[in-house]
C-alpha cells in the first residue's frame, strides 16, 4: 500500500525557459530553487516553489523531445499534474493490480532526484499523472 502525500509539482509545457522565468520571478515575485536537464527525457527543467508544491517549467532540448511533441499539438501549457507519494514502487504495482494503464511500469529517473512513474492519460480522464518519490 502507498499514501499520495500531496501536490508535487505542477508541469509547465514551454518553448523558452529564460521567458517564462522572468514571468513567475519579475511579475510574480517568486524564486527559482532549481534547474537541470534531464537527457533521458530531452527537457531542461526549472522548479519554482509554491507553498508546499512548485511549479515545474519544461523546455525542450530536442525537436523529437516529449515536450516539444506537446507543444507541437496543444500549443504551450500544463502538461502534467504530479503527486508526490511515499513508496513509488508500491503505487506502481497498487495502480496496476486494479487495472490502471501505466505508461511506466517501474520508477526511472525525474528531475531533483526524484524517482517517477507516469499514469497512462487514457486511464485519468485525459490527464497525464506523475507520481514522484523523493528521499
Amino acid at each position: 500500500m502507498f499514501n499520495t502525500l500531496k501536490v508535487d509539482h505542477i508541469g509547465i509545457a514551454i518553448k523558452d525557459l529564460e521567458q517564462a522565468k522572468k514571468f513567475y520571478t519579475e511579475v510574480l515575485g517568486m524564486t527559482v530553487m532549481g534547474e537541470e536537464t534531464v537527457e533521458q527525457q530531452k527537457v531542461k527543467v526549472c522548479f519554482i516553489p509554491c507553498g508546499d508544491s512548485e511549479v515545474e517549467l519544461l523546455e525542450s532540448t530536442s525537436p523529437d523531445g516529449p515536450i516539444a511533441k506537446f507543444i507541437e499539438k496543444n500549443g504551450e501549457g500544463i502538461q502534467h499534474l504530479a503527486l508526490r507519494v511515499d513508496n513509488i514502487e508500491a503505487a506502481i504495482a497498487d495502480l496496476k493490480e486494479k487495472g490502471v494503464r501505466m505508461i511506466d511500469e517501474t520508477p526511472r529517473y525525474g528531475a531533483g532526484g526524484a524517482q517517477i512513474a507516469f499514469v497512462h492519460p487514457k486511464a485519468t480522464g485525459g490527464i497525464l499523472l506523475e507520481l514522484s518519490e523523493r528521499k
